[in-house]
């Protein structure tokens, strides 16, 4: 080996060994998980496990995981720790797709837990976004939908009764609302907007994240071929899941 390529290794084994410790400790993650040896899923030690196995301090340990959580490669589900993550899941924004299709298809477990199935009268705001009458009566439901048990979206939405009179009767642990209304109301529109927000308190805390995660927010319209059919807002934890577009 030529003097030339010892002094490389020496300067490469020296950055190496100077690499602050949060790095270290990202790597050891990154290690154990790219070996097979912390299969997906399987919760990873939490920050005061990493402190006492490697001797870092509780800081080093939190920012390591935050940013292989932001990274993608383990999901922070709060009050219960961190997880190896599967792949990001992605979904195709021009098209409006059914999140449990999207999960299966990708080989999880999709459920959902109804927080709120209730008839509301339509404000102003409301009436026009689904294109009723001020003080319409329409449907609302409020879901969480998971993967594998892991939070992945806050589906908000709004439902003209004209088109799907029998929705507040769907049990939407079997179908979703937008298995249901393609089923009773065929999209013929789709009218959808994309923009980074912070959840409220409340959302946190479905989705089990710090209120610090940054979160992908839709909001979506959709039209049958006589008239609006539903007006929801989809909430998705930024470190879980992307969207993208092709055309």
């Amino acid at each position: 080996m030529s003097l030339v390529h010892e002094k490389a290794d020496d300067e490469q084994g020296e950055a190496l060994h100077a690499a602050p410790l949060y790095v270290k400790l990202k790597d050891y993650v990154r290690s154990r998980v790219e070996a097979g040896e912390w299969k997906i899923g399987q919760r990873v030690p939490s920050e005061n496990e990493l402190v006492d196995i490697l001797g870092v301090s509780r800081m080093t340990a939190n920012r390591a995981l935050r940013e292989l959580a932001d990274e993608g490669l383990v999901v922070r589900v709060r009050g219960k720790g961190s997880f190896v993550a599967a792949k990001k899941r992605t979904s195709q924004f021009q098209s409006v797709p059914n999140i449990a299709d999207e999960i299966s298809r990708n080989g999880g477990v999709h459920s959902a837990r109804v927080i709120l199935l209730q008839t509301e009268t339509c404000d102003v705001d409301l009436a026009e976004a689904l294109a009723l009458p001020t003080g319409s009566l329409a449907a609302h439901s409020i879901i969480v939908h998971a993967e594998d048990g892991v939070p992945m979206q806050i589906e908000d939405r709004f439902v003209n009764s004209d088109y799907a009179s029998d929705y507040m009767k769907q049990d939407f642990n079997i179908v979703t609302p937008n298995g249901y209304l393609t089923a009773v109301a065929p999209i013929v529109r789709a009218e959808q907007h994309i923009e980074a927000v912070s959840a409220q308190p409340w959302e946190c805390k479905l989705l089990a994240i710090s209120k610090t995660e940054p979160c992908l927010l839709v909001r979506r319209r959709t039209w049958s071929a006589t008239g609006v059919v539903s007006s929801v807002r989809l909430l998705y934890p930024g470190s879980r899941y992307r969207l993208y577009s092709s055309t």
